[in-house]
């Protein structure tokens, strides 16, 4: 492996063996006699690596590596030494140096350690790149966007993002509420730790509670075992609730006193055990309207709704549609040379996108792998209806035959052709049946769908 390495010793002589040495490996070597030469070279030269001793005459090898490392924290520093001890390779570890050699050394021992410290470079590197690739390719992780007001929104959010506020989403489902989220937690001091979601919708009633704060052993007919909650696996993160409008009223309360309090009690304890999570809620229900219908806390509503974030639906910003299905044809590694025809372009810009975001991608997938050629057309789109009032019950040709019909195959037929237009997505299913997604889960076990 090639690189360049600054080397760092005042004595002329083992400066000169360790140049060769170095340079007959495939390196190049740039050479400073005093830890001052040394610093003003690295400000010239840009190393990929520092090899110094530690006495140079001037200032030592410590003050050299605790110089570089303000300037250049990913600067790997090696330091040899012929007075080595371990306090000093602590005192030199400590200060950030990737290895501590002492003297004599032999000259395949330096050798290995530059190949490594050039290897976990290029490594860090290539991870650099490897990031920078995946935020170009989806714009601003994953929500490009050519409309001044989401713009506006996307800004919003990455400000609340250094903020600890609880921050409640709104929009129709599929306009990337989660996502939306995920961007706030990379974003914030706590993007080290999880991100943890919760699909409220999901869960039976009477388990929601067990999955969010935990349970202890025996506190219910099959807790074998003590089991932490989503509060606590996010400890330190964030904690994503996504579908909160379906909350029943009592575990409402308790999801209250569990945000106000940072505290939560398993179900079957006696105790109470302290977490440290940021809320990030999302619903795609008028969480206002339902306060006023008493279906929803006032005092959570307001809680959760610290920063409230609303995602307009894509219909209401058609600039995005073309914008996002490129974007979405990127993110697919569709082939280079595919395009949308002009009419494909002019058919999603008039469709208007129910399902919104998620529909588009739907969409746009199933037209890469039956498109004819590298144009896509809008029959490969296959794009019917959906206008407004277009799958309203007006429309449906609902005839009972004279030997009568079975109401449940009805049901499972709309079923199926809800799963068929969401791409199997439930929540949109869910959305398009105009039902709770819970219902809906209930009768596709029922059906056996």
């Amino acid at each position: 492996m090639s690189g360049k390495i600054l080397l760092i010793d005042d004595d002329d002589s083992l400066r000169r063996v360790t140049e060769y040495n170095l340079t007959s490996a495939g390196f190049e070597v740039v050479t400073a006699a005093s830890g001052r030469e040394g610093l003003t070279s690295f400000g010239e030269e840009e190393p990929d690596l520092v090899v110094t001793d530690v006495e140079l005459g001037d200032i030592n090898g410590l003050e050299v590596l605790a110089e570089i490392k303000k300037s250049s924290p990913d600067t790997p520093v090696i330091v040899i030494t012929a007075y080595g001890t371990i306090d000093m390779a602590v005192k030199a570890m400590g200060e950030g140096a990737f290895n501590f050699i002492t003297k004599p050394f032999d000259r395949d021992t330096l050798r290995l350690a530059c190949q490594k410290a050039l290897e976990m470079t290029e490594l860090k590197s290539r991870n650099r790149v490897l990031a920078e690739e995946v935020n170009r390719l989806s714009g601003v992780e994953g929500m490009e966007t050519s409309n001044s007001a989401m713009a506006a929104l996307l800004e919003m959010a990455v400000r609340v993002a250094e903020s600890e506020a609880t921050v409640l989403v709104t929009g129709e489902s599929g306009t990337g509420k989660e996502l939306l989220a995920r961007i706030i937690h990379r974003r914030s001091k706590r993007r080290e730790a999880p991100l943890v979601a919760v699909n409220c919708a999901a869960i039976p009633d009477n388990l929601i509670e067990s999955e969010l704060f935990g349970h202890v052993k025996g506190a219910f007919t099959g807790a074998v075992s003590n089991r932490k909650g989503r509060f606590q696996t996010a400890r330190g993160g964030s904690l994503f609730l996504d579908e909160i409008g379906e909350l029943k009223l009592d575990m409402q309360a308790k999801l209250l006193r569990a945000i106000q309090e940072r505290e939560v009690e398993p179900v079957g304890s006696d105790r109470v055990e302290k977490v440290d999570v940021r809320i990030i809620a999302a619903t795609n229900k008028d969480l206002k309207s339902l306060t006023a219908e008493g279906k929803f806390r006032e005092d959570l509503y307001y809680r959760l709704g610290v920063i409230p974030i609303h995602i307009p639906p894509l219909r209401e910003r058609p600039e995005d549609i073309v914008t996002l299905a490129r974007h979405f044809l990127l993110k697919l590694n569709a082939p280079v040379g595919v395009h949308f025809s002009p009419a494909a372009l002019d058919t999603m810009k008039s469709y208007p996108w129910p399902g919104n975001i998620r529909e588009l991608q739907n969409v746009v997938e199933r037209a890469c792998i039956l498109r004819r050629g590298e144009e896509i057309t809008p029959e490969a789109l296959g794009l019917t209806g959906g206008g407004p009032g277009g799958d309203s019950c007006e429309g449906l040709s609902l005839e009972i035959p004279p030997e009568g019909i079975s109401l449940e195959e009805v049901e499972k037929e709309l079923i199926r052709k809800a799963l068929a237009r969401s791409g199997g997505n439930r929540s949109e299913a869910a959305r398009l049946l105009k039902i709770p997604r819970h219902v809906l889960i209930y009768r596709l076990e029922k059906f056996d769908i």
